[in-house]
């Protein structure tokens, strides 16, 4: 029956498992891939766990069609992506993987264009979308144009890059042009592709996202609109806290399906957003198409499933209208969103809404082993710590010697 089909969800983390437990709660049967059994999201009694070898390249691919001719073999599953490398290799392979999964994405020029912040930059000007203005470099030259600039201004990456991602932070934010220059100069050799964007001013709950799956006319199946409480670290980082954003999400909702039927988008699809402190003004910051956000659980928790929207939409279902959570819930990264706190000087409650609910990423009474596949982890690595600083040979048992 085509309701048994399954979803395959492709990466664990934070995202997979809110993607994952937002399947189970609509009695989807999920399979969650990722290369680390070891990982505490596998762990879920909301999917049924299998490794993989890779999560992106030619070896994904090859892992995916395996995979559709053994164990899926005749069910063509649902896929659903969270990680932006996996949505490259899916676009570029979409012909080979459409015969063994169902999954919708934007054409390729598309993808390509949108997961690059200067490709999405030229279209968010080209549609007159509110985007604060954003200098492009790749070599020194470029350097002198970081005079024409307002201050401050946030540095970044084009693209994801696995190898800025271990030596620099998510993004910065610089008050000059010469300390602009001196972090770009560092960045270059690691890669040749820096954004540099003027500030919209304003706090982390001054950030807010409307999250969607389109179907194959454009149309918005369903939307969710959220906001940040805080970031980790504070300003520049992922979120640590968010909540549902009722009040403005007519006009987030409306401006965000605009962008993306112009341009074009199916699928997966979030547009961020921060509201100027200055003028008020909602601008565009960046999109994420072809996969879940990383706060996409926030969504089901307050009543807008749209992991199940894309499985009904793929499987040509009805998708029910949304119930309205009773409460408003926080979705919250616990120990980042206590170390932002601590970093402003904030009580941990302070921007949760009142007479809401807190939902921990990893810690629910419903699905427990997450929590205590984490805890355990602790221990091990408390106990190995003080069993080698006792081993005889040890630095620690020398310097008591």
């Amino acid at each position: 029956m085509i309701a048994d089909t399954p979803a395959v969800v492709l990466g664990a983390g934070v995202n997979g498992l809110g993607v994952a437990r937002s399947l189970a709660h609509a009695r989807v049967p999920v399979w969650l891939l990722d290369t680390d059994m070891r990982r505490p999201q596998m762990h879920t009694r909301a999917a049924k766990p299998l490794p993989i070898r890779a999560t992106h390249g030619e070896a994904l691919v090859e892992e995916l069609v395996r995979l559709g001719t053994t164990r899926f073999s005749g069910v063509r599953p649902v896929l659903l992506l969270t990680q932006e490398e996996s949505v490259k290799t899916v676009s570029r392979h979409r012909d080979l993987l459409s015969a063994y999964y169902r999954f919708s994405l934007p054409p390729g020029d598309v993808v390509d264009t949108l997961l690059h912040k200067q490709g999405f930059q030229r279209c968010a000007e080209q549609l007159g979308s509110p985007v604060p203005p954003l200098l492009h470099i790749r070599t020194l030259a470029d350097l002198s144009a970081l005079e024409h600039l307002h201050y401050p201004v946030v540095v970044k990456p084009g693209e994801r890059n696995v190898d800025y991602g271990w030596r620099f932070r998510k993004a910065y934010r610089v008050e000059s042009a010469a300390e602009a220059a001196e972090l770009v100069r560092r960045i270059l050799p690691v890669m040749a592709d820096v954004v540099v964007q003027e500030w919209i001013e304003g706090p982390d709950s001054n950030i807010y996202f409307c999250l969607q799956y389109l179907g194959g006319q454009g149309q918005a199946v369903g939307a969710f609109t959220g906001r940040k409480i805080r970031s980790w670290p504070p300003q520049v980082g992922g979120t640590a806290s968010c909540t549902a954003a009722a009040e403005v999400h007519a006009e987030l909702c409306a401006m965000t399906t605009r962008f993306f039927q112009a341009v074009g988008v199916i699928g997966m699809a979030s547009m961020e957003y921060k509201r100027d402190a200055r003028s008020g003004e909602f601008r565009m910051v960046e999109p994420t198409v072809g996969r879940t956000d990383y706060q996409e659980e926030v969504a089901s928790l307050n009543g807008v499933n749209l992991p199940y929207a894309a499985w009904c939409s793929e499987l040509g279902l009805p998708f029910p209208p949304p119930a309205a959570a009773k409460r408003p819930v926080v979705w919250r990264v616990r120990s980042e969103d206590m170390q932002s706190a601590a970093a402003q000087g904030q009580q941990l409650t302070q921007g949760y809404p009142r007479g809401g609910r807190v939902a921990d990423t990893l810690c629910r009474w419903r699905d427990p082993m997450p929590c205590l596949a984490v805890g355990l982890q602790r221990v091990r690595r408390a106990l190995h710590s003080r069993t080698s600083k006792m081993l005889p040979g040890s630095l620690a048992a020398r310097s008591k010697s």
